[in-house]
């Protein structure tokens, strides 16, 4: 390959502050001598070799084309369509239930843009999980989807109640209801099963009861035992297993019940689908980091597949306990619903934006979920505050959007899931337009000397990727950690992630601007590099002229760690 220019740099201290990029000056805070070939050599505090390399084409790699390239059919049109910088970057999950379980309405979902498919266990039998997840795994093989799989644990219901009917019921004001913890089957008038005999614990007579965050609300009138009598304050609407909440002057009544975090019946939906081989599982009601790491430690003794999991904020202890949760976490489910009935309605904006950048500063993916669109389960066209509600997590740079009732039972699926994904595909080309890419205080997470360079090389990888405008990067990767840690930079090129582990890829689909590709690599990185460029050239995805930068954690079998980290820029011919 033609060498424009090499700038080579011996091993020494790794710098605890961040170099920073100047296209006029300087790479890497070291000064260009020269632009002319041949090499270009400095001394620099990080043991990283940069490569600046143009003319990489198909002539040059000396090398047949050979090998498969995995590359999705949504994300291969839309590249074609709209261009490397024209990419969507916020990945959408949709929860599938009946309204969307057939193979046509999975298919149309995948087309619309749907990432991870989520199943809640909550809902439906285990044998309908089980058909959901075939027919996915069969659309990814058939017809060249890339779609991941994710169950949502039930969790422990101890704050769920339910009025036995199978729809909502309307509550009207000043109406008297008796919520028990007797069990009985179907309905009874103003009675409401409540799933925890502890239910009504520190409970007193003059407490507000708030079902599912305000839909309806209560006072408590008369204890009778572990039942409570209370009349209704505001009418609304009474869901089907409900959760609900107690406030007393004007804060939440906090009670511990020292339940586990994961029933029996979680364990056995654990099990199920270590068996089916899902890409994610989601833990409900995680309370504390321990509750992560014990499943974390389960899984790996149970499958050889990498199961990521996904812990899911949605209580105040969970918040209390928040960085501990997210390190533990292979990432993060905001559930809004859930946790606009433990705090303040008006708090949910900024601790969502807490939330997303604790995420991205500890490099874990963050899933922006609940009532997005909810008003879609029934209409066909979203209130202008919804989109700007999406819009809103977009701009935050959430890495993934969720659907819930609005894909799993709505009339309008298909239109909500569009409207996603222009409303984030519009904020995304807003935002650079505007070069609103915000700045994040990068926390050092890596402790060893080749992690360190692995975080320098991709956070000086994004800001020259942005700094001379280059199409795309390019990661080759066997774990993602490296696709990971340039998504975290929320760079304006998208991230093409190269890599021979499956579960990799699938994990990858989760992560905000990296496009997964599953490819054979071998120890010759150049050959790797040569080889997918021309893949991708056969399918007219790159074109003479395209500029894409290059970082690679991948090695050489027996060389040191640090053997292949380096940065080359190319220019295809």
């Amino acid at each position: 390959m033609a060498v424009a220019g090499e700038l080579t740099v011996p091993c020494g201290q790794i710098s605890s502050k961040i170099p920073t990029f100047n296209a006029k000056s300087q790479i890497f805070g070291v000064p260009m001598i020269s632009c002319s070939g041949g090499k270009l050599k400095s001394w620099m505090s990080t043991g990283v070799r940069a490569v600046l390399q143009m003319g990489v084409g198909a002539a040059e790699s000396g090398s047949k084309i050979g090998g498969a390239l995995g590359f999705d059919v949504v994300s291969q049109e839309e590249l074609r369509e709209k261009g490397f910088l024209g990419m969507r970057k916020t990945k959408l999950v949709c929860t599938i239930g009946p309204a969307c379980s057939s193979l046509e309405d999975l298919e149309r979902l995948a087309l619309g843009g749907m990432n991870v498919a989520r199943l809640n266990m909550c809902h439906n039998s285990r044998e309908w999980h089980l058909d959901v997840i075939r027919k996915i795994k069969k659309l990814n093989e058939e017809k060249g989807f890339c779609v991941s799989v994710v169950i949502d644990t039930e969790g422990s219901q101890i704050h769920v109640v339910d009025h036995g009917a199978p729809s909502s019921v309307k509550v009207e004001e000043g109406s008297i209801w008796l919520f028990t913890t007797k069990k009985f089957e179907g309905s009874r008038p103003f009675t409401v099963q409540a799933n925890h005999s502890g239910f009504s614990e520190g409970v007193e007579v003059g407490d507000e009861l708030v079902i599912d965050g305000g839909m309806a609300s209560f006072e408590v009138v008369e204890k009778i035992g572990n039942d409570l009598k209370c009349k209704c304050t505001d009418s609304g609407l009474f869901l089907p297993c409900a959760k609900f909440s107690f406030w007393r002057d004007g804060k939440l009544v906090e009670r511990n019940y020292k339940l586990p975090t994961l029933s029996r019946k979680d364990w056995a939906d654990i099990d199920f689908g270590i068996a089916e081989g899902v890409d994610f599982i989601a833990m409900s009601f995680v309370n504390d980091a321990d509750a992560v790491s014990n499943l974390k430690d389960y899984i790996s003794t149970k499958s050889s597949k990498s199961i990521r999991v996904l812990a899911k904020i949605e209580s105040l202890e969970s918040l209390q306990k928040l960085g501990e949760i997210v390190e533990a976490s292979d990432g993060i489910m905001i559930a809004r619903g859930d946790l606009g009935v433990e705090i303040p309605l008006e708090q949910i904006p900024t601790v969502q934006e807490k939330i997303t950048y604790v995420c991205r500063q500890m490099n874990k993916p963050v899933i922006v979920a609940s009532q997005l669109l909810e008003s879609m389960v029934e209409f066909p066209t979203p209130t202008r505050a919804e989109v700007a509600d999406v819009s809103e997590a977009v701009r935050q740079y959430a890495d993934a959007l969720m659907l819930s009732g609005e894909s799993a039972i709505g009339s309008y699926g298909q239109k909500a899931l569009s409207v996603l994904r222009m409303a984030s595909s519009r904020m995304e080309s807003w935002s650079r337009q505007e070069n609103r890419q915000s700045t994040l205080f990068h926390r050092k997470l890596g402790t060893s000397l080749p992690d360190r360079i692995a975080e320098q090389i991709c956070n000086c990888a994004a800001e020259m990727a942005n700094n001379l405008g280059v199409d795309a990067i390019f990661v080759y990767t066997k774990h993602g950690h490296m696709a990971s840690l340039l998504s975290r930079n929320r760079p304006y090129s998208p991230i093409f992630a190269f890599t021979n582990d499956k579960s990799t890829r699938m994990a990858l689909n989760l992560q905000w601007g990296v496009i997964p590709l599953f490819i054979d690599l071998t120890d010759d990185m150049e050959a790797n590099i040569a080889r997918s460029v021309d893949l991708m050239k056969v399918k007219g995805l790159v074109r003479e002229g395209d500029t894409v930068l290059v970082v690679s954690d991948v090695t050489t079998t027996g060389a040191p760690s640090t053997a292949f980290q380096s940065i080359q820029v190319k220019t295809i011919s």
